[in-house]
C-alpha cells in the first residue's frame, strides 16, 4: 500500500490559501493510495472555533471529495466542524466515490485551551483500504497509549495527523516509534512545519516506522512530499516471527 505523507507550512486562519497551496502538492502525486493532511489543516491548530467552523456541507469537505476523486486515493486530514451546535476537531477519511469516515479528536490538548472549544470524540475509528486495516488518530492522541492499543490486533497501520510544536519534538519522533514496536503496526505521523500566528515553530518530523521501529522515512523543517510502500509480506513475517501480541494482557478501555 501506498501512502504519501504532506508535511505543509499552512497559512494562518486562511482555508482557502491552504487549500490551494494542498492542491499544487497533491497534483505532484503520481500513484497512492492515501494521502495525509496535517491536523486542521484548513485553518492550523486555532481555538477561534465560532469564526472557523465548517459545516459537512462545507467548502473543504467539498474539496476533499474532489481531491479523493481526482487521485482516485483516500484523502485524510482533520478541520474544525460544526455539528449540532457543537465544535469538533474532526478527521475525515475522504473515499474516491464520495463517502467518507469520521473520527473526533478523543484528547483534547487542555494546555491550549482545546477542551474549553472541542467537543471529544468517544469512538476509536478503524478503516479498510486495499486490504489493510487503518487506525487514524489525532495529535495528543499519540500520549496516550491505552487508546491506541491493538490488542487483540484489530488494525495494520496507526497513522497520527498532527499540529506538534518543536520544544516537543523528542516526544513526538520517540512515542511514534514507541507506538509501532508495542502494536506491531506501521505507524505514520504527519506533521506541519513553519510558524503560526501565536509563535509556535513546528519542525515537521513526519516519519513512517516499521512494526520494529525501524525509521523508513523521516523528514523536518522543510515542506515535503513522500510517497512510501507499506509491505505487507515483512508485516506478515514479523507478525509470525515476533507473535507478541499473543501474550499482550486483556483489558477494556471505560470512560
Amino acid at each position: 500500500m501506498r501512502v504519501s505523507l504532506i508535511q505543509a507550512d499552512l497559512r494562518w486562519h486562511d482555508a482557502a490559501a491552504n487549500r490551494a497551496k494542498l492542491e499544487e502538492k497533491i497534483n505532484q502525486l503520481s500513484q497512492t493510495d492515501l494521502v495525509i493532511l496535517p491536523e486542521m489543516f484548513t485553518t492550523g491548530f486555532s481555538m477561534d472555533a465560532a469564526a472557523l467552523a465548517e459545516e459537512m456541507i462545507g467548502a473543504s469537505v467539498a474539496w476533499m471529495k474532489q481531491m479523493a476523486q481526482q487521485t482516485q486515493a483516500v484523502v485524510m486530514g482533520s478541520l474544525i466542524i460544526q455539528d449540532n451546535g457543537l465544535y469538533y476537531n474532526r478527521l475525515l477519511w475522504m473515499r474516491p466515490d464520495g463517502t467518507h469516515a469520521q473520527y473526533d479528536k478523543r484528547h483534547l490538548f487542555r494546555m491550549a485551551g482545546e477542551t474549553d472549544v472541542y467537543t471529544a470524540g468517544q469512538e476509536r475509528l478503524i478503516v479498510e483500504l486495499k486490504g489493510w486495516k487503518i487506525c487514524p488518530m489525532v495529535c495528543y492522541d499519540l500520549r496516550f497509549p491505552v487508546w491506541a492499543r491493538n490488542t487483540p490486533v484489530c488494525y495494520d497501520v496507526l497513522i497520527f495527523i498532527a499540529s506538534w510544536p518543536d520544544r516537543r519534538r523528542f516526544a513526538w519522533t520517540t512515542l511514534l516509534q514507541a507506538r509501532a514496536i508495542e502494536n506491531l503496526a506501521y505507524t505514520v505521523g504527519v506533521n506541519r512545519v513553519g510558524t503560526d500566528a501565536k509563535g509556535h515553530y513546528y519542525s515537521g518530523d513526519s516519519g513512517v516506522y516499521d512494526l520494529l521501529g525501524a525509521t523508513l522515512f523521516h523528514a523536518e523543517h522543510q515542506e515535503t512530499v513522500e510517497t512510501v510502500t507499506l509491505s505487507r509480506a515483512h508485516l506478515e513475517e514479523t507478525r509470525t516471527k515476533l507473535p507478541w501480541h499473543l501474550d499482550a494482557d486483556s483489558f477494556e478501555l471505560r470512560s
